[in-house]
Formats: C-alpha cells, sequence, structure tokens
C-alpha cells in the first residue's frame, strides 16, 4: 500500500476494483462503508459479482472475470479526451504520457464495454467525469487484479488511473494492495520472494552479494534468481528439483490445477511441510514439523499498510511443537551453519542491518509507536504514505498497456466462467477456520454461485447437486442460486477440500509475477441424472 489505514476517513472517493473488501478484508471493508453510508463519500466498484460494496455504490461495473485493464483503460480514455486529468501533475512528476495517451485512444465506451461486457457505454463517461471530480480518491485492489496471466499490467494500470489523476503522493489518495494473509507484506519485505534479498534488493546485484555474504558469514551466494512456486512443481515433475520445503502454506487446496501440484509432491525425493495442523499438503510429506501458532509464539508481523507490529506469546504451544525460527536454525546448524540466535528480538536486530527500509526500528518503538516503513533511522518516524513531493524513482513511469483476455476463454465445449475466491466466514484454505466450530457451523459446505438466469437456462434449482468441469477436472457441489452473480459467471471459494476449486483452476501464469490464473477458466455445468434417465437402469 502507498497510503494507510487510517487515511480512509481523509478520501474523498474510494474506487474499488478486484475486491471483495466486506468479506475478505472487513476491517478496512466497514471502514469504507462508514465513510459512504454515514458520511457521504463516494464509491465506485468494479468486480464480476455483485459484491456488498456495489449496493452502497454512485456507479457499479460488473465487468467479466479478466476484463480489469480494460475498464480501467476506458475510464482513462475519457479522461484524456475530455482533459480532465491532472496535467500540472502529470507534467511534473510523470513520464510516459504521450505512449499511454495513444494507447488509450482506441479504448471508446463502446468497445470497452463490448469487452467486458457491458450494457450502458455512458456509464464508462459518466464515472470517468466522476471519478475525476474526486480529490483526493483512494484505489484499492486485491487478487481479483493480480490473479490473471495479466495481473501485472492490472496492477500497472492502476497505478496508470492514480497517476493521471494526481492521487499518487498524497494523504487520502495511492494504490492500496490488500493483502491476503496477515503478514505476507512481511515475508516479501524479509526476502521470501525468489529473487531479491530483505528490503527488495536484487540478488543479481554484485554489490548485494558482497553485502549478504559478509553479514551471514555466508559463501557463494548465487546471482541467479530462483524459481516461483509454480516453477518449482514443474521442476519436481522434470525431476530437476529434489527436494522441496513448504511452511504454513497449503498449496494442495491453495494452488492451481490440484492434480499438477499432487504429482509434483510426489515426484520429490524428499518433502518437508512445517505447519501447525496436518494440512493436505502435510499429508503427502515425508517428514513434518509442528511449529507453533500465532498466539504462541513473539516476533513481528508487517501488516498490508506496511506497518510493523509487536506479536507477544499468549498461550504455551502443545505437545513437542517449537518456533519457527528455532526449527530452520536446528537445520541450518546440523548442515554446517553456527547461528546462536536465543530469541526471535534477536534475528530481528539481525535484519535491522541488512534491510534499510526497517534500520530505524527496535521492538521498543514498535511496540510503543505506529510505525510504517521505511524508517531508515532511530530518529525517523515512519512513513505514513510513500512519494510525497516525488517518487522513489524520480518520476512516475506511465506503462502503456493493452488488454489481453484471460488465457482460457469460453467456447461451445466450456461455455461458462468460473472465477474463484473467498467466503467471510472461513479463511484461505481453511486450516485454521475450519478447526472452529462455529465458523464451520455457519459456513459449513462447498457450493457454486450461480444467477438466476443460467440456474433456468440449466433447470437447475438452489441446493442441487451438479457436476462442474473443466479441462483439468471435475467435481460435484451444490448450487447457491443468487442475483449477485453475473449471468454466464459462476463463482466457488476454494476453502474446501470436499470440493476444491482448484481441482478445476488453470495454471496459467503471468509471464513477469508468475503468478496463477485463480480468477478465469472456462467451465462446464451439467445436471446429475439419475441412472434410469440417463438409459442405464438402476
Amino acid at each position: 500500500m502507498t497510503n494507510s489505514i487510517r487515511e480512509i476517513p481523509d478520501s474523498a472517493g474510494f474506487f474499488v476494483i478486484g475486491s471483495n473488501t466486506t468479506e475478505n478484508h472487513p476491517v478496512i471493508g466497514s471502514m469504507i462503508k462508514n465513510e459512504v453510508i454515514n458520511k457521504g463519500k463516494k464509491l465506485i466498484v468494479v468486480d464480476p459479482r455483485e459484491i456488498e460494496l456495489s449496493r452502497y455504490a454512485d456507479y457499479y461495473f460488473q465487468i467479466n472475470p479478466g476484463t480489469n485493464i480494460a475498464i480501467l483503460n476506458g475510464l482513462m480514455h475519457v479522461i484524456v479526451k475530455e482533459d480532465l486529468y491532472d496535467k500540472a501533475y502529470v507534467e511534473e512528476r510523470c513520464e510516459g504520457f504521450e505512449e499511454l495517451a495513444k494507447t488509450l485512444e482506441k479504448y471508446t465506451p463502446e468497445h470497452v464495454a463490448d469487452i467486458c461486457g457491458l450494457k450502458k457505454p455512458q456509464d464508462i463517461i459518466d464515472a470517468a467525469r466522476f471519478i475525476a471530480g474526486l480529490k483526493p480518491m483512494s484505489l484499492y485492489y486485491a487478487m481479483g487484479i493480480t490473479q490473471f496471466v495479466s495481473g501485472v499490467n492490472g496492477v500497472k494500470s492502476t497505478a496508470n488511473l492514480q497517476m493521471l489523476l494526481g492521487n499518487l503522493g498524497v494523504a487520502g489518495g495511492g494504490v492500496n494492495p490488500l493483502r491476503g494473509q496477515n503478514n505476507v507484506q512481511g515475508a516479501c519485505d524479509m526476502g521470501g520472494l525468489p529473487n531479491v534479498y530483505p528490503a527488495y534488493q536484487p540478488v543479481t546485484s554484485e554489490d548485494n552479494k558482497a553485502k549478504f555474504e559478509s553479514a551471514w558469514d555466508a559463501k557463494n551466494l548465487s546471482t541467479k534468481p530462483g524459481l516461483t512456486l509454480m516453477e518449482m512443481f514443474n521442476g519436481a515433475i522434470e525431476g530437476k528439483i529434489k527436494a522441496l520445503y513448504v511452511m504454513g502454506e497449503n498449496p494442495v487446496l491453495s494452488d492451481p490445477n490440484q492434480h499438477h501440484v499432487l504429482e509434483a509432491l510426489r515426484s520429490l525425493e524428499l518433502f518437508v511441510v512445517q505447519d501447525i495442523f496436518l494440512t493436505e499438503t502435510a499429508r503427502e510429506a515425508h517428514v513434518v514439523f509442528p511449529s507453533f501458532g500465532f498466539l504462541e509464539k513473539s516476533g513481528t508481523v508487517s501488516n498490508t499498510e506496511r506497518r510493523v507490529q509487536l506479536m507477544n506469546k499468549v498461550i504455551d504451544p502443545p505437545g513437542q511443537s517449537k518456533d519457527d525460527w528455532w526449527i530452520i536454525m536446528q537445520l541450518a546448524n546440523r548442515l554446517g551453519a553456527k547461528w546462536d540466535y536465543s530469541c526471535s528480538e534477536d534475528i530481528f536486530n539481525e535484519m535491522r542491518k541488512v534491510t534499510p527500509s526497517y534500520a530505524g526500528m527496535t521492538y521498543q518503538r514498535v511496540k510503543n509507536e505506529l510505525i510504517q516503513w521505511p524508517c531508515p533511522t532511530p530518529e525517523h518516524p515512519g512513513t505514513q504514505f510513500l512519494h510525497k513531493g516525488k517518487f522513489s524513482r524520480g518520476k512516475g513511469l506511465m506503462t502503456a498497456i493493452d488488454y489481453t483476455p484471460p488465457a482460457e476463454g469460453t467456447d461451445k465445449e466450456y461455455p461458462v466462467a468460473l472465477t474463484t475466491g473467498r467466503v467471510l466466514e472461513q479463511f484461505h484454505t481453511g486450516t485454521m477456520s475450519r478447526n472452529s466450530r462455529i465458523l464451520e457451523e455457519l459456513s459449513p459446505e462447498p457450493f457454486i454461485e450461480m444467477s438466476g438466469h443460467d440456474s433456468r437456462s440449466y433447470d437447475i434449482v438452489d441446493g442441487e447437486l451438479i457436476s462442474v468441469s473443466t479441462r483439468r477436472g471435475s467435481l460435484r457441489i451444490k448450487v447457491r442460486v443468487t442475483d449477485t452473480a453475473k449471468p454466464g459467471v459462476v463463482f466457488i471459494p476454494f476453502h474446501f477440500k470436499e470440493a476444491a476449486a482448484n481441482v478445476l483452476t488453470i495454471d496459467a501464469l503471468d509471464p513477469v509475477a508468475k503468478i496463477p490464473e485463480y480468477k478465469a477458466c472456462a467451465c462446464r455445468i451439467e445436471k446429475i441424472l439419475p441412472l434410469d434417465e440417463k438409459g442405464g437402469g438402476r
């Protein structure tokens, strides 16, 4: 996030795209609702599903899955054509405008409405004029932007829009991705990515190589980026990856094309899982290390707004479980390292030395202050919002981006678009939430969400068990008929092992970030007929 959660009251309006905010990020969702309902703030929502926030929106665009770039280009087309953009901001602080404007020329409201499945092109014109008058406007997105083969370009398009309107580098504005779990941001900050060290320092740099070899007393660190998860699975099947260590993750349920994932895991010579429950993934492992839950350990987490927060132990851990860092230290030392950490604070203090954006933080400061990185020195107060005055790269880079469709479009054989996501009552793959009796009672079983129009077309009623198939697999699942679904589009939450949505999803990847396209693939819906109706008798 370029900006902060506490700036929500500073925004004149909100642009929410690819985020079911009230279900996936309910605290932020409720704050936005409060500003809109009780304080008259403005709201624009773009999503294939008629999510709760759409009820309060001044403009709601129910687009086809995977057409985010088209609708963003359509809005920017009108803003540029009618000279509604912030000319002074663009001239002083941005580059690449001419190339962007040229690309936007063909994204007329009529063309965009056809791509996105919208009936009223005039709404695009009206909404563009509307958002141009909101100063400042904050933009929020989540995995409904990123989980496409065009995910990186989708993110760049949101930045294009906010730069065009002068909404970056100001309080109450910004491009604000909402993270899917509580410490995803922290994991990335600490170098939990295949191409960077902590603080996003590239592994390809010889200077960084020397810096970290000295800091870690290491030799021959590679300057070659590593593999992403999906590339690891492909490597395992090809025999190039012999061992895999999975920590606090459940890819058997969370990753696309489940058959492919299982094939990869079963191809490994050694598979180790470190987790708090025996997940579907852990059941495939050769070795399982039981680790602490969040209430059983101390440390820090870095949340979606770049805020570092102290986490304290509340209860004693069960059985033979151990702290994550302790398990890893024991393994490292058995492999020849000489690590001697006594607590999580020791690791934090080492991390500060090699992570410039965290250098000014201490456990004491984090305990008593609200600090967001970058915080380079002990005297620095932290950074509430990024790019104030100028961008970190100098000028903000506008990127000319064309719409590209999802990797797998619908056709006669698979005529329905499938998208996946979460529900409020369950979390991620259900590793924790499905062990809660109350949450399990609230949302106990998988379902497929279908529009009333489609249910009538297929002669299917609410609660009926049907078959859903894609080119990768099929499953049986109950129907939930709802007005929130767009005709021709169905939705399945991925929490449930009984009907795992990722049996169906495609493992096509964004070419840059290697993110799978969870949010769009083609499927076939079929009634389950009794045997006698199939002509086979009982």
